[in-house]
């Protein structure tokens, strides 16, 4: 009987093991949610958007581009220990201007497309999520680019200056 209480309590804390390092669930996008660096309304610019969890923070923080969710993540100075982070599924978006309040993916399952020309929503050169390898695909057909998961996304494509006057295209 003692043996099999000793398993029963390992199988107990594995559990809760478990469910203390699952991740945190997507939070919807309201129309108050603010962007980390420049405290705007996310809901108010188009092109995807980001979400990262961090480790004793009731609320995730917000990216008005993808773009720049990738430059904190790159970034050595962080608050916390990142728990969860997710990136709008651009192929699931009603359009580049609405990507969506729920359509949350993953950010190292989507694959990116990186160096398309596209503007997100602060007008930078954006870095496009999808859910999946064949919906970036159909995204670099017609606006270029090239389809990368979060790992390999080059430092440049996030954290190199930008030049506001070039011609990014706003994708319909």
């Amino acid at each position: 009987m003692t043996r099999l209480a000793l398993i029963a309590l390992i199988a107990l804390a594995a559990c809760k093991e478990e469910q203390a390092a699952a991740p945190p669930d997507p939070v919807d996008l309201t129309e108050t949610a603010l962007s980390y660096f420049c405290q705007m309304n996310v809901a108010e610019h188009g092109g995807p958007k980001g979400q990262i969890h961090l480790e004793g923070y009731p609320a995730p923080l917000f990216f008005a581009q993808v773009r720049d969710m990738v430059a904190y993540l790159k970034s050595p100075e962080r608050d916390a220990e990142i728990t969860a982070v997710y990136v709008s599924d651009m192929g699931a978006a009603p359009s580049w201007h609405e990507p969506g309040i729920s359509n949350w993916v993953e950010a190292d399952q989507a694959t990116f497309v990186v160096g398309a020309g596209v503007a997100g929503g602060m007008g930078a050169p954006e870095i496009v999520p999808f859910a999946t390898p064949d919906a970036a695909a159909r995204f670099i057909e017609t606006y270029g680019g090239t389809a990368l998961p979060l790992t390999e996304i080059p430092d440049d494509a996030a954290l190199g200056p930008v030049d506001l006057t070039q011609s990014l295209e706003t994708p319909a």
